[in-house]
Parts: C-alpha cells; structure tokens; sequence
C-alpha cells in the first residue's frame, strides 16, 4: 500500500463530481464537501480538524468568485490543496541548529513507535549534510535497548555513548553531552525509554533528562498506523514535555494518514520528518504542500529530484550523456546506473510520487526489485569485452554461460540484450546536449 492510498481514492472520488458540471451551485458545493467529509473520517481523521477544514474550504468555495469562475471545480481543488497545506503547517520545518555545538535533541515516544531506528535515521541524514553526530543509550529499561542502539550505531558509522543498564538515564544523558563536547560532535541524539502506554514515573524521568540538558529540540516519534492513537500520545506528550516537532514513522504502511493531517492541528507542533521505509536512509523531511499534492494525487516531483540527486553523481551522469550522444554506451555503463537507481530506495514509492499516477496503479504495476537483482547478475556474469561489445560477440555458447553464471535462463539473458539495443536506438532519439542526464534522470526505462 502507498501512503495515503485510500484517502487519496476517496478525495478523487468526491472532487470528480465537481468535474462533471461546467457550473457549480452553492447546493453543488456543500454534496460535494459531504463526500470530502466522509473520505477524511475514514482516514481516521480527527472529527474536530476535519469539521474546521469542510467549513473553512466550504466557505471559500461557495464565494462568488469560484461559482462564476469558467472553471469552478479547479478553482475548488486549488482551494482543498491550500487548506491541506494549512492543516500541515505550511511552512517545511527545519531543525534547530544550537549557536553553540553541540545540538541537543531528546528523542521521546512509546515503545514500538520507531524511536531508537529513527534517532540513528535522523544521525544518518544530518551526517550526510556534514555533522558529527553522536548517539546516546539512555533506555536502560528494555531488554538489549542499549544493544539495538549500538547496531544501529554500527550500521551508519555513527559512535554510540552508553554506560551499561545500571546508571540512571539521567546521569548518562549528562555524561553523553560533555562527551561530545569533548570529542568534537556538533549533534547528539539521546534515546530515551520507552513505554507500551504513557506512565508518570516515565514522564518525570525524561522531564528531569530535559531539565538537566537543556535540548535543542525535543522530537517526539509517533507510528503513523496507530491513526487517532497518534494523536492522543502527541497532544499528552506535548501538554507535559513541550515537545518542538514530530517524527512521523510508518508513513510507507499507513494507507489512510489521518495522523498526519491531524496532528499539527490538534497539538500546533510540526512533523519534521517522516519514516518512509526499513532502511536506514528511509526519511524524508515533512514538506506540507509536497504533502497535500500526493495525497490530492498530483505527484510530488521535488522530493522525486532530490532522491535522484542525492543518488547520482554529477560527473558520472555528465561521462553518462557523452556516452549516449557518441552511441558509446555498453552494458558496463547501463549496470552503473542500475545500482544508482536503486540507491534512490523503493522503486514503487518512487513511481507513486509521479504526477498522473493513479493511487494503486504502482501497485498492480508490481515493480520486482528482485528483477533488478537478476539483471545485475547476467551483466556481471559478462567478460568486460561482452559488456562493451555484447551484439558483436555474444553468441549461442557466451549467452549458455551467462546465463548459468548469473542463475537465470537463456530467455532472460535474450530479453536483456534486446531491450538494450531497443534503448540504444531510442538515445539517439534525444541525443542532442542536455536532452539526457543519465540513463535515469532522462527518457530512458528500466528493461524488465
């Protein structure tokens, strides 16, 4: 499922009804908004944010200017988009930066909400923007937390202060701040204890962790499946913590998204980032109009470019061009960008921010990343001569061996080879300069 699906659905449902009438009367309006109703309740929208926003674009809808307008039902979906805008925040908000290093910022949340993954996702991103950031254990509480942690540690080349399970949270969270001022980090990240439910002994512990180190912001981490639950937790959390934003996790498996139009409303504090997947690079800073158009089914082309752009590598792409315009292009390259496509993450969640791309039709599209994989093995079961001349000197006998090297068949080791000169042929089609920035960032598509 790809996030917001079903509302997405349902709000192309109610607003085609606006499309079929070339004039649109007040009577038109308020059935519509009925149905855009409906559709943001089933999300598991908030009853009161949802009331406020049928109101609020009901009341902008049904003035003069949209029904006498010659094209009312856009006039009506320019209206929803800025008031889901609104509903999100409107601005894209930024992590606060301390004036003096280190940034402190106190991870809090329940158990199972995605907290520890998230505060060494949220190290990851800012260590890719030239940090040096440090991660410290301080759940001393849940079996193997401080363990988890430091996997997580590991797994992205981020240093892990713990001082075991027997020290108070407290201590360790002070102890790990003068360490990094220490050591020269500029960004710590101090996981607290979670609970399956919110408890006082819980809220005193990380108001005193809050009180002894000052944060620079305290991000609370919210699992966007739990829907109206979310909300609750952050609107609790926020009345006793103060939190400054939120984390919004399992944005890629949550199909309906009320959490996320809700919360901003309802508690006043931004979601700053959101968890798109499993891997440790699945996060994505919040971006409230970026938002509103996927959920409106308009795509989102800004998050899609700088997934490519954080992926590929300019020279790369620029060697990748020359070789296109001079037809010099072997399957050697063509591997190269395979790998920087899939460093981009989930090709399904890349289609789905397409504009034009139905909600559901990734899906049905069923986009095999273990394809990918098998075309990665029949070009490195090639000689570096078959990879650069494959039409010229792969016979019979060369495809029986690549294809028994790569553990696939003959058929698919044909099928590679064919679609590959059918790409060729098609690059000279746009083989002036500039026409092509890579074999991904331009006209091409991935032969499976």
């Amino acid at each position: 499922m790809s996030m917001f699906q079903g509302l997405t659905e349902k709000l192309s449902a109610a607003l085609k009804r606006f499309r079929s009438k070339g004039k649109l009367t007040e009577a038109d309006v308020r059935e519509g908004m009925r149905e855009v109703k409906l559709a943001l309740l089933e999300a598991d929208v908030n009853f009161k944010v949802v009331r406020d926003f049928v109101k609020t674009v009901t009341e902008r809808a049904v003035g003069e200017t949209v029904l006498e307008s010659l094209l009312p039902a856009q006039q009506i979906i320019k209206i929803v988009n800025e008031e889901l805008i609104r509903l999100m925040g409107s601005e894209s908000p930024k992590i606060e930066i301390a004036a003096k290093p280190p940034t402190v910022i106190l991870m809090a949340g329940l158990q199972g909400a995605g907290k520890t993954t998230h505060a060494g996702k949220l190290a990851l991103h800012f260590k890719k923007k030239g940090k040096n950031p440090l991660l410290v254990a301080c759940d001393v509480y849940r079996p193997a937390a401080v363990d988890q942690l430091k996997i997580v540690g590991e797994s992205i080349g981020v240093p892990v202060f713990s001082m075991g399970t027997g020290v108070s949270p407290v201590k360790i969270a002070a102890a790990g701040v003068e360490h990094a001022k220490k050591h020269g980090h500029d960004m710590v990240f101090i996981d607290t204890a979670g609970r399956l439910h919110i408890d006082e002994e819980m809220m005193r512990e990380i108001q005193k962790i809050k009180d002894t180190v000052s944060p620079t912001e305290i991000l609370l981490t919210v699992d966007a499946m739990t829907g109206q639950n979310a909300v609750d937790v952050a609107t609790t959390f926020n009345e006793q913590l103060e939190i400054t934003g939120i984390v919004m996790t399992k944005m890629d498996g949550d199909t309906r998204g009320g959490a996320a139009l809700s919360v901003k409303h309802v508690t006043g504090k931004p979601i700053k980032f959101i968890g798109t997947g499993e891997g440790m690079d699945a996060l994505e800073p919040f971006h409230p109009d970026r938002m509103a158009s996927r959920i409106l089914g308009m795509g989102d082309v800004l998050s899609l470019i700088e997934k490519a752009e954080a992926a590929f590598d300019e020279k790369t792409a620029a060697e990748m061009e020359r070789k296109m315009r001079e037809a010099t292009f072997s399957l050697e390259d063509f591997l190269m960008q395979l790998r920087q496509l899939r460093k981009m993450g989930n090709l399904n969640q890349i289609l789905g921010m397409l504009p034009g791309v139905k909600p559901g039709a990734v899906e049905n599209m069923n986009v095999d990343e273990r394809q990918l994989g098998r075309i990665e093995a029949i070009v490195l079961s090639m000689t570096p001569e078959e990879r650069l001349h494959p039409s010229e000197v792969l016979n019979g006998s060369r495809r029986r061996r690549i294809a028994a090297g790569s553990g696939t068949s003959v058929e698919e080791v044909n099928k590679l080879l064919k679609q590959f000169e059918q790409m060729k042929k098609m690059m000279k089609q746009f083989s002036s300069p500039g026409k092509m920035k890579g074999l991904f960032g331009g006209k091409m598509k991935i032969p499976f």
